[in-house]
């Protein structure tokens, strides 16, 4: 799916005191490229090379077929929270072949995001497995791209056998206030998940939400 962000960035500062690192994890095509570059406050850094036909035959495209590019290592953005907090945005690459990078990008993490396709469900579980197996806190996004593949909250979360505290939402990656939403969502499950705990880094900032 298509971006519809604009090229025009604000200036931000050079530094800034905590920065919070967060992932946005999924399986092959479901929207998290598009996801990081809507909601970036800055140029995001895309690794994105052109899909091949002979890349047909090691990563399953049948329902991606109007994707031409796929992210090999990851994406970065970044979005300001406050004067002195920052969110740092990595998206992992889905494909199969490229998942040992996730551990690397999972170091330091603060949460993450599961972005899933309601027509492709089973692609989400080796997130979901993975980010349990590191203890980090998500939420699952369930990204909108119509037709007659939607389902209901309830469906999806007995599909992906989902805690009751995860919280579950629907959101459009295109849209820098739907994918603003999702961070928000992230953000409120991090702080419910880490009260009355040790802080592993610095508390979300009380502002952004």
């Amino acid at each position: 799916m298509d971006s519809a962000t604009s090229d025009a960035r604000t200036p931000l500062g050079a530094t800034a005191d905590n920065g919070l690192k967060i992932v946005i994890v999924g399986g092959f095509g479901v929207g998290k490229t598009t996801m990081v570059r809507s909601v970036s406050e800055i140029r995001p850094l895309n690794t994105e090379e052109t899909m091949t036909r002979a890349g047909e035959s090691v990563d399953d495209v049948s329902e991606v077929r109007g994707k031409t590019a796929t992210t090999v290592a990851f994406d970065f953005g970044r979005i300001t929270l406050d004067a002195r907090n920052v969110l740092y945005l990595f998206g992992a690459p889905g494909q199969e072949r490229f998942w040992f990078l996730w551990d690397r990008l999972f170091s330091g993490t603060l949460g993450a995001v599961v972005l899933v396709d309601t027509r492709r469900i089973d692609d989400s579980w080796y997130a979901i497995d993975r980010l349990e197996q590191h203890g980090t806190p998500f939420i699952v996004a369930c990204n909108d791209f119509g037709g007659s593949g939607r389902h209901s909250h309830a469906a999806v979360r007995e599909a992906l056998d989902l805690d009751p505290e995860v919280p579950l939402i629907d959101c459009d990656a295109r849209s820098r206030e739907s994918s603003k939403d999702v961070l928000i969502t992230l953000v409120q499950h991090i702080r419910n998940s880490y009260a009355g705990q040790p802080a592993r880094t610095a508390a979300p900032p009380r502002e952004f939400v």
